[in-house]
């Protein structure tokens, strides 16, 4: 309503009783801006699998979401492992059931103090094919003592992110529960 009564030159008041008068429903905070910031809809759109070997692709995405993906987070698709393959077909999935840009991804990759950043960093880069922007800052943890993590979590644990409520919303809705 603050934008309408902008546009218009009136008061925010005037707005919303012209509108509350004229039965016009008002968006929630969260509608609003979601609209504000994605004016041409859904960055995402979903194409459902078109041959077998798609559908082997989309059950094994939603299968690594149910299994290894955050639910808990209402906000954003997560997924972390320490798997680069595994990753690289959760991307996949993403991106060709729901066009979601790998460039608008970000990741999120958690170490042990006695793993080297840079190298872990530069793993995941080169696995993956993706840029150094696209990095939260990485979580160390520090180690207690070496253990046998180091050869499963030789790189750590990447976390694979995409924020947007509706597509995590649609990822639940489609799992098996």
């Amino acid at each position: 309503m603050t934008d309408i009564s902008r546009a218009l030159d009136c008061s925010l008041h005037k707005v919303a009783y012209w509108m509350t008068k004229h039965n016009v429903i008002t968006r929630s905070w969260s509608d609003a801006a979601y609209l504000k910031y994605h004016p041409n809809g859904d960055p995402f759109a979903f194409r459902a699998p078109r041959t077998m070997r798609e559908a082997k692709l989309f059950g094994l995405g939603i299968g690594l979401y149910w299994g290894e993906g955050t639910k808990a987070n209402k906000y954003s698709v997560r997924l972390g492992n320490t798997d680069p393959q595994l990753l690289g077909k959760f991307i996949q999935f993403l991106e060709k059931f729901f066009q979601v840009r790998k460039s608008e991804m970000r990741f999120g990759l958690q170490i042990f103090s006695d793993i080297d950043v840079r190298e872990a960093m530069d793993f995941w880069l080169k696995s993956l094919k993706i840029k150094k922007q696209q990095f939260y800052k990485p979580t160390v943890t520090i180690s207690g003592s070496i253990g046998t993590y180091r050869k499963k979590s030789q790189y750590g644990i990447l976390t694979v992110l995409y924020n947007n409520k509706k597509l995590r919303n649609l990822l639940v809705s489609m799992l098996p529960m």
